[in-house]
């Protein structure tokens, strides 16, 4: 559900708009409300779980969520339904980290672990695909409002559900909240995200985007100064200097920005170049969730036989081949069959080198790390998976429109995708050779 918040207004947008009054310019305004707050917060709230545990501020934001899910079903004035995004991002950026910490604290080490990091990793990256499928489903059934209203039922089942299955979680000893540190960084990445959303709004140049981007940097360059001389960080540096944590964050951030981008760039191919409606699109992607889950079962048996490492090096190549592979799409645009043809296995086998990259970033990022730390480990995790998620389309955008140069021609779509293809194939592949920098280390054996 929380994944599949991110990617299901899409469609829907239009609708909405329509329906409640937006102006087109502030139409945007319904997602970017929720991305920085999804990504602005995640590492504040992922610490703020090690302070009062973890189960209680998974379940107080999962209530939250299903709330401001209700309230934007039932919005009848642009500033309600913003005001719902803002609420379902808030709880969003409290819920991923809080409920990845006690996935992580529940299981040592190890096969358990992997095997649950697999399972939510695959539920998290098929929820984003299957957002883009559910959104135009419900708008062209239903009404767009049945996009807020389905997590109402899940969020009520999961709060029944929950308290008798979930044990609490928090460290021993108390840590104290680093206030400057939390003002600084969660500014800073508002600063980033503001930055990326207006600049695939607006341009790269736009005075927007550099001044979110610019603002943002700053914040953190400041936030890494308070951190060193913090008594009670909340990002120790120490943490930061291992390897596996910095490098997995990277690894995440780049799995992140180009599959979910990907997903953009089809989309754009297969309605401006082939004419689909945003249904059929949204449905062509269901192979793609299907390679995705069927990644997650996998990741862990390929951890457990051979390494982390591996695994990561082996789904890099993989996303990296199939990706290339959608290069050739550019020749098939006058099928649309021969297109399918290659586009539902390329993105079938792609997503599943993307979970295994998923996985594997999520068992880097949170492994060597005491319980206590667990909060902010994953806190780091969902703030670089909330935060490629939220850059890769900007990104990919930038690319079709500089390769077009402003022209919406089929042809021109054409040639801008398959320029952006290109850039996100090699972004795959840049998170292989990174992956290479990575220590090696002895599975873990049953």
């Amino acid at each position: 559900m929380l994944a599949v918040d991110f990617s299901i207004l899409n469609v829907a947008l239009p609708a909405i708009g329509e329906g409640l009054g937006f102006s087109l310019a502030n139409l945007q305004w319904i997602a970017t409300a929720f991305a920085l707050c999804a990504a602005g917060f995640t590492l504040f709230f992922g610490r703020i779980g090690d302070l009062i545990g973890r189960k209680r501020i998974f379940l107080g934001s999962l209530a939250l969520l299903g709330a401001a899910s209700l309230a934007g079903g039932l919005a009848t004035s642009p500033g309600v339904l913003i005001a719902a995004r803002v609420a379902q991002g808030l709880a969003t950026a409290a819920a991923t980290p809080a409920g990845l910490s006690l996935l992580t604290t529940s299981f040592p080490e190890g096969p358990l672990r992997q095997k649950a990091l697999g399972i939510n990793g695959a539920l998290m990256s098929a929820g984003f695909t299957t957002g883009a499928i559910l959104g135009g489903v419900l708008t062209d059934l239903l009404s767009w409002r049945w996009a807020f209203f389905v997590n109402v039922p899940v969020a009520v089942a999961v709060l029944v559900i929950a308290p008798a299955v979930i044990k609490e979680s928090r460290p021993a000893v108390r840590p104290r909240l680093d206030l400057p540190g939390a003002l600084t960084v969660t500014l800073g990445l508002l600063g980033l995200v503001y930055g990326l959303t207006q600049a695939g709004e607006y341009g790269w140049t736009s005075g927007r985007a550099l001044t979110g981007l610019l603002g943002g940097a700053v914040l953190l360059g400041v936030f890494s100064l308070v951190e060193r001389t913090a008594r009670e960080p909340l990002v120790p540096p120490r943490v930061l200097r291992r390897r596996g944590v910095a490098l997995g964050n990277v690894l995440g951030l780049l799995a992140f920005v180009t599959e979910t981008s990907l997903v953009y760039l089809l989309t754009l191919y297969l309605q401006k170049t082939l004419g689909f409606s945003p249904l059929a699109a949204g449905v062509s992607f269901g192979v793609l969730g299907l390679g995705t889950v069927a990644g997650g079962l996998l990741a862990p048996r390929v951890i457990a036989r051979t390494s982390t490492r591996t695994a990561l090096l082996a789904g890099g190549l993989v996303q990296t081949v199939f990706t290339a592979a959608l290069l050739f799409l550019g020749l098939l645009v006058t099928s649309a069959g021969a297109a399918l043809g290659l586009l539902l296995p390329a993105t079938f086998f792609g997503g599943v080198g993307n979970m295994l990259v998923i996985v594997g970033f999520m068992v880097t990022a949170t492994s060597g790390l005491p319980d206590e730390e667990q909060g902010l480990a994953t806190g780091l995790a969902s703030m670089s998976q909330q935060i490629g998620i939220t850059m890769g389309t900007p990104l990919m955008s930038a690319v079709v429109t500089a390769s077009t140069a402003g022209a919406a021609t089929a042809t021109a779509v054409r040639h801008g995708v398959t320029v952006a293809l290109a850039v996100n194939a090699a972004l795959v592949l840049l998170g292989v050779l990174v992956a290479t920098l990575l220590p090696r280390a002895r599975p873990h054996r049953d």
